[in-house]
């Protein structure tokens, strides 16, 4: 069975900073890519950022493109959010997710969830 697990949320004033962790675990744990989703409330799950495992190529939500870098360290089964100049429309609840497909930047695409991470951004 594959568990994520979340970290790295908190409150943080607008134009600050925040680092998430996504740790994949598991003894069959195989995935194409891992993506962050958020979701705020009354909102749907929408998609962030996502890395492929292989050859690190990257993908990201225009409201987020030159603000926040997704990163993955292999060897540990890791991954990282990375997220600079904040503001508050960015609070939500964070998702990280390992997919199996190429279909990474829509949450269909995706086989596991974590329980999600939150981040609250103050003006």
């Amino acid at each position: 069975q594959v568990q994520l697990v979340e970290s790295g949320g908190g409150l943080v004033q607008a134009g600050g900073s925040l680092r998430l962790s996504c740790a994949a675990s598991g003894r069959t744990f195989t995935s194409y890519a891992m993506g962050w989703f958020r979701q705020a409330p009354g909102k749907e799950r929408w998609f962030v950022a996502a890395i492929t495992w292989s050859g690190g190529r990257t993908y990201y939500a225009d409201s987020v493109k030159g603000r926040f870098t997704i990163s993955r360290d292999n060897g540990k089964n890791t991954v990282y959010l990375q997220m600079n100049n904040l503001k508050p429309e960015d609070t939500a609840v964070y998702y990280c997710a390992a997919a199996s497909t190429s279909r990474t930047v829509v949450a269909d695409g995706y086989d596991y969830w974590g329980q999600g991470t939150q981040v609250t951004v103050s003006s």
